[in-house]
């Protein structure tokens, strides 16, 4: 399956409906994987969200036909998804910094083009990686919405990580009866602005388990059954994990026959006494692409 030929004739298929209703559930059967993944993948490699790309790509095109003078402000609200005039003006002024009026009457105008995708391989990193069927397990320990962070070290993770008491360790330590033996740190309910480094996303610190029972004052977070792509990566912490997270989804899953599926992104890593050197592992779910 050539994943990047596909989701560039889904993009077309956008494109060919900027003036018109976008059934999703067409660019899913066209990308030949689910909508998620598609969002998800587009935002990976573009650094926007789906929905920010038709948003300008349609007040682009509405820029163009204000520049040419054929149409009444009206008609172009309506015709590219607003419901009033006043509307798609504060949405054109917010994008492009000037009003439609000023662009009927100006040769200058902001124009937001279309997008391909071709995958170029960089590498400069080596990854392991193995897929593994993993029966339904918890995540349980402290949990908040915390900023999102590209670079270096979150400032909110850090401060659940320091307010771990010695006895709460401890009883995250009871708990893991898996093979991870550690830490973790878990991601997942991301906004939509993840990947213009916008927004928060929830943050669990804790244990992977099996165990039932009473968890305490931990949260527990249920993680069904399903497939995992799991990567072993070994550098300067963070910097060599931030950098792994990039690949995977920028070249790894493009390249793959497989696609993400909705769940927490679970990271882990061993000893730290040299920085430079930490090896971590990152679990993402993902199911195999229907051929």
């Amino acid at each position: 399956m050539d994943m990047l030929k596909e989701m560039n004739e889904a993009l077309s298929y956008i494109e060919s409906q900027l003036d018109g209703q976008i059934d999703f559930g067409k660019v899913a059967r066209i990308s030949g994987v689910s909508e998620f993944h598609f969002r998800r993948m587009f935002s990976y490699l573009s650094g926007m969200s789906l929905g920010v790309y038709i948003r300008n790509r349609r007040l682009s095109k509405a820029a163009m036909e204000l520049q040419q003078g054929k149409e009444r402000i009206m008609d172009l609200a309506v015709k590219y998804g607003y419901e009033s005039a006043d509307g798609f003006s504060r949405a054109f002024r917010d994008w492009s910094g000037m009003s439609p009026s000023d662009v009927k009457n100006s040769s200058s105008f902001k124009v937001f083009p279309r997008l391909t995708f071709q995958l170029t391989i960089q590498g400069g990193m080596d990854m392991e990686y193995r897929i593994e069927e993993k029966e339904s397990f918890k995540l349980v320990g402290l949990k908040k919405r915390v900023p999102i962070v590209f670079e270096g070290q979150n400032p909110e993770i850090m401060k659940m990580v320091q307010s771990l008491t010695a006895q709460q360790r401890k009883m995250l330590g009871a708990f893991r009866n898996m093979e991870v033996k550690t830490v973790v740190n878990a991601s997942f309910h991301f906004d939509e602005g993840r990947f213009e480094e916008k927004g928060e996303l929830d943050h669990l610190i804790g244990s992977m388990t099996t165990l039932d029972g009473d968890f305490g004052e931990f949260d527990v977070v249920e993680v069904p059954a399903g497939e995992w792509a799991i990567f072993k990566v070994s550098g300067p912490f963070p910097h060599t994990l931030q950098d792994a997270w990039g690949k995977i989804f920028s070249e790894w899953l493009p390249s793959s026959n497989y696609e993400l599926v909705e769940g927490p992104e679970i990271s882990f890593n061993g000893n730290f006494e040299d920085m430079q050197n930490v090896e971590s592992e990152i679990w993402i779910p993902v199911k195999r692409m229907k051929n």
